[in-house]
This record gives C-alpha cells, structure tokens and sequence, in this order.
C-alpha cells in the first residue's frame, strides 16, 4: 500500500495492511511543512528462533509505533531529537514499514517459554 504524501492532511488517514499473522493499523496526519505522523499499532504473531536454544516458537506481538516521515531529506533546525523516516520519491510504502518494524522486532533478544524457565 503506498501513499502519496503530498494526499495527507490534518484529517488522519486512516490504514490497515497485514503480513502472515500481523497487522499493522494506524493513521497518518500532518504534523507541519514536512513532516507526517505516523501512529499505528502492531498486533498478532511472529515466528521466530529463541536465542538460546534455537528452538521455533511464536512470538506475541503488541506495539505502539509512532514516527514522523518526512517528505525529502530531514534538516533538523535545532537540537530536537526525532525519529524520522525520510521519503525521497514523495510517496511512503506502508508494506515496507512493516517489514522494517517486524525486522526490529525480531533483532531483539527473545527466549522460547521452555528457556525463560
């Protein structure tokens, strides 16, 4: 799903996408000049290995995501720190922000029930 920025306004645009058991739910709105907010929620389920046996299991998922996209490259004014994606075709892949969330998620440390015991 993409979405062309330049469409988004103060009235929130709503989206949904799934992936396999995930689903990826939220808006975006206009922030100001450049930037768009993006505040969605990730629920569902994730296949992953446990980092210390190896064994498959599932992973229940439940997270908040909130970040801007910025429409061309991101010139922070001052010493605001914020997280930033930065579109340089004027458009955002939702499907692909998924991806990239599932990936964070699964590079954190996860142990199978059996190894939390």
């Amino acid at each position: 799903m993409r979405i062309v920025l330049r469409k988004v306004t103060k009235t929130p645009l709503d989206f949904e996408v799934k992936s396999d058991e995930i689903t990826f739910k939220g808006y975006l709105g206009y922030h100001n000049a450049k930037l768009i907010l993006l505040k969605a929620k990730i629920n569902g389920r994730l296949k992953k290995s446990c980092d210390l046996c190896a064994e498959d299991f599932y992973l229940e998922v439940n997270e908040d995501v909130e970040f801007f996209i910025n429409d061309g490259i991101f010139e922070d004014d001052g010493n605001t720190i914020l997280d930033v994606v930065e579109s340089l075709n004027g458009n955002v892949d939702i499907e692909e922000l998924l991806h990239s969330e599932i990936e964070l998620i699964k590079s954190d440390y996860h142990l199978c029930d059996n190894c939390k015991n």
